[in-house]
């Protein structure tokens, strides 16, 4: 009798989690046919795109850029030589927008940066940081993103997003984009159900692959992924954006808030801030933080100059195509008319 009850009691509690879990599902690809690809930004340098062809890889997604205004440094040199070997090429954008109106500003500006290059698979919205953010908030921000970019270039987007926002961020309005997923060190990636299959699985971050000097996003793409045909973007005249842009920076092996924050021209709370960061002397290599800096028109800060004898403000503003007035905001000069020799100067 006891052996009974037991027996009743573990099978009543196996039944009450089943009702009350939310269940988690492994999910598959949108079609059998696969393709072997890797999605590449600045960060991986300047890449052999032959030797990546000879390995078998047959898509490549690249980063255009971030923001309002940030192209990435080898966007250009990775779209051509991505082309040149025959690989088939997506693009991608990470969003850093904080309404709806900054979303559609962000999805004009990157598709200003596509005018006239011809695309093989979805644009892709990368939207996976949002501190401060409501997910009510998100959802709305990545539905204008998305809207406003296949209303200026007229073809089908993807939403990029890792296992975790995709099954409890991101609603199913979101969901009827199509989903590239990022999950590591699992045979499938687990959703619970927001989107019925995937057409891009990001299965590693430390892929190694011929032509690419260290570690690699390694990825699967179904044949959903590609357009129905080959599509050259018309020309999309990019967005005057007066703002503070949002930057995102890879913390590497040594960085420290402090550093970070000098070479952004900002502070250590600042980022604490705006990153919710609960210890500022705990950051984690491969981690992404935004960086806010107050260069003219958001861009960030290009590096420091050495003042020389003769030299004035306006001069060094013209020679670095800024402004006194931005070079007396981000130094802190009290008279502009003022400068030493041998001094430190930040400039945009």
């Amino acid at each position: 009798m006891i052996k009974k009850l037991v027996c009743i009691l573990i099978v009543s509690i196996a039944v009450l989690i089943t009702i009350t879990s939310k269940p988690t599902l492994a999910f598959g690809p949108s079609s059998n046919t696969i393709y072997k690809g890797i999605d590449v930004s600045e960060w991986q340098g300047d890449i052999d795109f032959k030797k990546v062809k000879e390995a078998g890889i047959e898509i490549v997604y690249i980063r255009a850029g971030q923001g309002f205004t940030y192209e990435d440094e080898k966007f250009e040199r990775n779209y051509t030589e991505a082309k040149k070997n025959g690989l088939k090429v997506g693009v991608y954008h990470y969003v850093t927008a904080r309404s709806e109106e900054e979303a559609r500003t962000q999805a004009r500006f990157f598709a200003s940066m596509l005018t006239n290059k011809t695309i093989d698979c979805k644009l892709a919205m990368d939207f996976e940081y949002f501190p401060g953010l409501t997910k009510s908030e998100i959802n709305k921000i990545s539905l204008a993103f998305l809207k406003e970019l296949e209303k200026v270039y007229g073809e089908k987007t993807i939403v990029y997003s890792n296992a975790y926002n995709a099954s409890s961020t991101f609603n199913k309005e979101v969901a009827k984009y199509p989903l590239w997923i990022a999950q590591y060190e699992v045979s499938e990636p687990e959703n619970d159900g927001t989107w019925k299959s995937w057409q891009g699985y990001q299965y590693t971050s430390s892929g190694r692959v011929n032509g690419i000097d260290g570690n690699v996003d390694r990825d699967e793409y179904t044949k959903d992924i590609l357009l129905d045909k080959k599509v050259t973007i018309p020309p999309v005249e990019k967005p005057e954006y007066k703002g503070e842009d949002r930057i995102v920076y890879l913390i590497k092996p040594g960085d420290t808030l402090s550093e970070i924050a000098q070479k952004y021209n900002t502070t250590v709370a600042h980022l604490v801030e705006i990153n919710q960061i609960d210890n500022p002397n705990l950051i984690y290599i491969g981690d992404k933080i935004i960086v806010s800096c107050n260069c003219n028109e958001g861009k960030k800060v290009e590096r420091t100059i050495k003042i020389k004898p003769g030299d004035t403000l306006s001069e060094i503003a013209q020679e670095y195509n800024t402004t006194v007035k931005d070079l007396v905001r981000i130094n802190n000069i009290e008279n502009p008319d003022l400068i030493y020799s041998g001094a430190i100067l930040r400039v945009c």
